[in-house]
């Protein structure tokens, strides 16, 4: 056996033997119990980062685990690899996405693999391919059939300068982030998703989810957005118009001194005066930092007190939330209230906390006359509410939401925050719309016989004018699938969550020889296989695993496309992932590791230096996966000399370890050091097993085994029968590293002369018997002299003695009020308490 540990001699060896072996390559079996265990694939930027190590070796350790315990297990990876990124390069580089994008993949796959990861390549997707793609646009030609999908105008972040749509995150301080214009709010037609019609569904599931993290479900829940209340008709003062507003609080009506209209709402432009103003107001639309807004000119009727109130328009006013109209309450909304101290305008209490006794409350003016500071949000007493006054909040609600629905005024109504997803975008890189524009049929779904609707090569990215895709005539100038007439395809691209939000089936689907299944599946000729076999086998996925900043939208559109894919007739699911673990980041120098903060440690040289066992052992052991993690070059350090006494352990006893068979059974003529060694291996598997199943908590699971080291190097073994210990200690030990260190366990495993590779044995099993802490007497002194005898633990940490000592009742009673001064344990079976006045 090699005397020096070699990483970089032994890594890429059984890289090679699993991959020429197909190792982890997974198949339908109905006769075992599947296990699909996820990781949310990676943008191919050009290079992994240490929070993809984090998050790739956490999903392989659970995915090596699973298998060892006789699941079969589906594990797959690819790339989801549309977006921005890409075209930026080509403008940049003056290279073609496709080629950027391809090449990423082809770096970072090398490096995944050299990371060990025991993932089924030939289940590899990349989104960006027409084989991919030709189903987003399946999808969406089946959601158009249906309902789900449709068009219309909707605002977007607009640069004059770049004559192009801005993404919210390309937009800066309200500037353009490529050239530093000013950005402004245009109309355009788009293409949304209805996720609307399964926003209750959607909300109700989220009771479901016992196995994700609450404060994912939470953010989930809150993102739908619930919430009941009322709608409520405003008469326009000299023309025969209606504003309806929607609020959650009927019990302020009688405080609205004003009603907000959204910039996008029907009646903003008809009422605006000023045209030019209007179009600032737009410019500032959603934007919360800083409340614009424009009066009409118009006023509009209160119908709870008939009182005539202004009409404005208002930058926060999100047509896309409730009516696109609100009545402002400033004296019970932070927010009305920051707009009417700024523009002028009355604010009127009808709130009081409820202390204050309705024989005191004031008419028509602030408590005791005094003016409000800031907004009275919480619930209360209604005042100057006409008959409704001295009523709380929670009863006045009600009986005013009756009183509206009974005079015609308005209604109850159930509201989410939840919008459709809008999915245009004016990008190339992306999956093209499949939709036929035609003077004479209108709008006209691609034939399913002409998918894929494949992005052109021909076009020139200059990152201004609008999507490339405007400038390929032979792309843009089709023929009409119902008249055969001149046509014009869609330009615009989808959203890229759309392609992540299904990849988990496609991998379910997927073989060598690519979506051939789903080809089958989905003939045009004929309907869906209803349940095909392999989505029932394998869906849905039982362990996910990713970034928590994925929390909301990209979990959210997962649901949802599984819902829809499942009102397809194609899964019975309706949920896409079980059990759902949200690693922390990793940090450096106090930020979360990034380019621009100059903190990244490339994976690259850790792996080059340590090897990616050093790498995957560091990641899992410096946190709980669901903390950050803080990067330390000492942990680093230390992950890498622990794998060198695991090395050392098995060099110094080689020979005699190939000789010995683990012990069987008998325990009774072990020495005392003998059996600590067998109970301590005993007691990690359990451990380990234990820490795995519950949480994950992987760096206890990694404690428990370096403690199990230690307790094997501080043994020698004396003749044969402890000997088959040691066996045991290290067979099990290099079991129970497999899935976290793969390499070295193998290479070690190997050179023990075992047949079987170590990925491939079951996983330990523990004896609760033997895994008992022996007992041994702790005789108990106050002030030298014998005071009492207990029987504890063998092996008992000095504190835990020392607080079983002093916890005994006849100790307690016999030092009474003295003080302790000391107390003394002698080797852990012998303790003296000093007490004195």
């Amino acid at each position: 056996m090699e005397e020096r540990y070699d990483p970089a001699t032994i890594e890429p060896k059984w890289q090679q033997y699993w991959e020429e072996r197909n190792l982890f390559r997974t198949d339908k079996d109905d006769s075992r119990k599947k296990f699909f265990c996820l990781e949310m694939f990676p943008y191919p930027s050009g290079k992994i980062h240490m929070g993809h190590v984090r998050n790739y070796a956490i999903g392989d350790v659970i995915a090596r685990y699973k298998r060892m315990q006789g699941y079969n297990v589906l594990h797959p990876m690819g790339w989801d690899s549309f977006g921005m990124p890409a075209e930026n390069a080509a403008i940049k580089h003056n290279v073609h996405p496709s080629q950027w994008t391809y090449e990423n993949i082809a770096y970072m796959k090398g490096q995944l693999k050299k990371l060990g990861l025991s993932y089924d390549w030939s289940r590899e997707v990349a989104t960006c391919s027409p084989e991919y793609y030709k189903w987003n646009q399946w999808f969406f030609i089946k959601m158009l059939e249906k309902g789900l999908a449709y068009r219309k105008s909707s605002y977007v972040n607009w640069c004059h300068s770049c004559a192009t749509v801005l993404a919210n995150e390309q937009v800066i301080d309200t500037k353009c982030w490529r050239c530093d214009s000013v950005v402004v709010q245009k109309k355009l037609e788009q293409w949304f998703l209805r996720i609307t019609n399964y926003a209750e569904e959607l909300l109700s599931g989220c009771d479901t989810l016992s196995g994700w993290p609450e404060k994912v479900v939470l953010m989930q829940k809150n993102w739908i957005g619930k919430s009941h209340g009322a709608e409520v008709d405003f008469r326009v003062e000299g023309i025969d118009q209606n504003i309806r507003i929607f609020t959650t609080r009927p019990d302020t009506l009688f405080g609205a001194t004003f009603l907000c209209l959204s910039p996008g709402h029907p009646l903003a432009e008809r009422l605006a005066a000023d045209k030019d103003e209007l179009e600032k107001v737009r410019a500032h639309y959603g934007k919360v930092d800083e409340k614009v807004g424009l009066f009409t000119g118009a006023y509009c009727i209160n119908p709870m007190n008939n009182e005539k109130i202004p009409v404005y328009i208002a930058n926060f006013v999100l047509m896309e939330y409730g009516t696109g109209a609100i009545m402002s309450v400033p004296a019970h909304d932070q927010r009305d209230f920051e707009f009417a101290e700024k523009y002028g305008l009355p604010i009127r209490q009808v709130i009081v906390g409820a202390g204050l006794a309705p024989a005191h409350q004031p008419q028509g003016g602030q408590p005791q006359g005094l003016p409000l500071q800031e907004a009275f949000v919480d619930e209360g007493i209604l005042v100057d509410s006409g008959q409704f006054s001295g009523l709380k909040s929670a009863d006045a609600k009600q009986k005013i939401a009756d009183h509206l629905e009974e005079k015609g005024l308005g209604k109850k109504v159930v509201n989410y925050k939840l919008r459709d997803w809008g999915i245009s975008r004016q990008r190339y890189w992306g999956t093209p719309i499949p939709v036929i524009y035609c003077d004479n049929c209108g709008i006209v779904p691609v034939s399913e016989k002409d998918l894929p609707v494949i992005l052109p090569e021909d076009v020139k990215f200059t990152g201004t004018g609008g999507s490339p895709l405007q400038e390929s005539d032979a792309f843009l100038h089709t023929a009409c699938p119902k008249c055969g007439g001149k046509a014009r395809r869609e330009t615009d691209t989808m959203d890229t969550f759309v392609d992540s939000s299904w990849y988990f089936i496609a991998y379910c689907l997927k073989d060598s020889s690519g979506l051939s299944v789903m080809r089958d599946q989905f003939k045009e000729d004929s309907s869906p296989i209803t349940h095909h076999s392999l989505l029932k086998y394998w869906m849905p996925v039982d362990q996910y695993v990713g970034g928590v900043e994925h929390a909301v939208l990209h979990l959210l559109y997962s649901r949802f496309f599984t819902r829809v894919i499942r009102d397809l007739g194609i899964i019975k699911v309706s949920e896409p992932f079980v059990n759902l673990l949200t690693q922390g980041m990793v940090i450096k120098d106090g930020a979360k590791m990034s380019k621009s903060k100059g903190n990244v440690i490339d994976p690259d040289y850790l792996i080059n230096r340590y090897g990616s066992d050093t790498s995957r052992l560091f990641s899992l052991f410096a946190a709980p996966p669901e903390r950050d993690l803080d990067w330390s070059d000492k942990g680093v350090d230390g992950a890498y000399r622990f794998l060198n006494r695991v090395w050392s352990v098995v060099q110094k006893h080689r020979d005699a370890l190939r000789k010995s068979a683990p012990l069987a059974t008998g325990t009774d003529d072990l020495s005392y050091g003998a059996r600590a060694v067998l109970r301590k291996t005993h007691q990690t598997i359990r451990k380990v097993t234990a820490d795995i199943e519950k949480d994950y908590h992987f760096n206890t699971a990694i404690a428990a085994m370096m403690e199990l080291v230690n307790e094997m190097i501080g043994f020698e073994p004396d003749n044969g029968k402890e000997m088959q210990v040691v066996t045991f200690a290290v067979d099990n030990l290099l079991l129970l590293l497999s899935p976290f260190t793969p390499h070295i366990a193998e290479e070690l495993w190997a050179k023990l002369g075992h047949k079987e590779i170590a990925s491939e044995m079951p996983w330990p099993v523990w004896d609760e018997e033997i895994a008992k802490d022996e007992e041994i007497e702790l005789v108990i002194q106050i002030n030298g002299k014998l005071r009492g005898k207990l029987m504890i633990s063998a092996g008992l940490a000095d504190d835990d003695v020392k607080e079983r000592a002093l916890q005994d009742s006849k100790v307690v009673e016999i030092i009474g009020g003295q003080g302790i001064k000391k107390v003394i344990v002698v080797k852990g079976r012998l303790v003296n308490i000093v007490v004195g006045a």
